[in-house]
């Protein structure tokens, strides 16, 4: 008796695809609906960010880090003017500390919340998605009222920030972040329990700490799979050392861990910003930096905890205005290089909410 044999074929899934997060192109060879290998192909945005900032002064180059992460570029200003300002020896107001771990927390939540619009509708579940989008428009009023931008905002400089927020703005933030929390238990309440989402999402995608580890996975993703590391606490940055937070786990490493960190991590931004807001300090929000910045001969590495995990930045200064050498540690880079031995054995539907619950953003992969 004749048995049916099934033959190998590849197909192409993106760049132009809408649950790939960008012009990200996956050659998936498959058997059937099961996946056998998945090579993933970047390039199709390639920029040359690094090089560009290798031909730009000190000060210009910080408009250009919006565009790496561009759905958290206050944190891509943050990690840029962090090691520019270890390389140059430059004092940060205390202020200045206090309002930047103010806008790194709201830029967190507003990065959350568009992950957990676009997974939620890559799964299927239109609701989510427009309500992340809704409250995800406040915050960025938010943004706009003290940075005059919406998506890019060049606010975060070198020395401090660009501009001081005064009391009615922080009224208005506090009382967003109080609004937040209940949004944040709806959003469980549609999709925690729901045996569909359980379904395309326990067990899924399994990442071990030690397959975690082995791929330099950082951020969310890494705290699902269960290890408690976080640049905030590990080597506090900013006015982190001041601030009193948990660090979310996930026990499992799945798909489902993974989106449920994330609701986790929100709430506890909201906590951090109240707590930033009640301690903020009177005095300078910028010190003043040389027009013409000239660090001295030497190099820097510094790292801050993004959305997407640990973001870095490593600059050589050979004495002139602009920097020899600069190298971005670009988290999405290293977290989407697992997808490949996360992918092989499953379903063609499944890499869908795998990749979506890695949260990639193509700006900073393809620099």
């Amino acid at each position: 008796m004749k048995t049916l044999a099934t033959e190998e074929f590849l197909i192409n899934m993106g760049p132009q695809h809408p649950s790939t997060h960008g012009v990200l192109k996956l050659m998936l060879t498959l058997d059937g609906e099961i996946i056998d290998q998945c090579v993933p192909h970047i390039g199709f945005l390639h920029r040359g960010m690094e090089k560009i900032f290798e031909n730009r002064t000190y000060l210009q180059i910080t408009p250009f880090t919006d565009r790496l992460d561009y759905l958290a570029a206050l944190t891509n200003n943050l990690a840029y003017a962090s090691t520019v300002e270890a390389l140059a020896n430059i004092a940060v107001p205390e202020r200045a500390q206090y309002i930047r771990v103010v806008m790194a927390e709201l830029q967190r939540i507003a990065s959350h919340l568009i992950w957990f619009a676009t997974f939620s509708i890559d799964l299927g579940a239109t609701t989510p998605f427009l309500y992340g989008f809704r409250e995800r428009e406040r915050i960025i009023d938010l943004f706009e009222a003290a940075t005059g931008g919406r998506l890019t905002y060049n606010y975060i400089r070198i020395g401090g920030v660009a501009r001081d927020i005064d009391g009615s703005w922080i009224s208005k933030a506090k009382e967003i972040c109080q609004s937040l929390l209940p949004k944040i238990d709806e959003y469980e309440a549609i999709l925690t329990g729901n045996p569909i989402f359980i379904e395309r999402t326990k067990g899924v995608g399994i990442i071990r700490s030690e397959l975690a580890k082995d791929y330099c996975i950082t951020g969310p993703n890494l705290r699902a799979s269960g290890v408690p590391a976080d640049l905030r606490k590990d080597a506090p940055y900013a006015a982190y050392g001041e601030i009193d937070f948990r660090i979310p786990l996930g026990v499992n490493g799945d798909t489902f861990d993974r989106y449920k960190v994330r609701l986790d991590e929100m709430r506890e931004s909201i906590n951090m910003i109240m707590q930033a807001l009640d301690k903020l300090p009177a005095g300078e929000f910028l010190t003043k930096v040389p027009r013409f910045l000239k660090p001295p001969v030497g190099e820097a590495y510094t790292a801050i905890e993004s959305p997407r995990g640990e973001l870095g930045f490593y600059i050589v200064s050979d004495g002139t205005q602009k920097p020899s050498r600069v190298k971005v540690r670009a988290p999405s880079f290293s977290n989407l290089s697992i997808l490949p031995a996360l992918v092989k054995g499953i379903k063609i539907a499944d890499i869908v909410a795998i990749t979506g619950s890695i949260d990639i953003v193509l700006g900073e992969v393809d620099r």
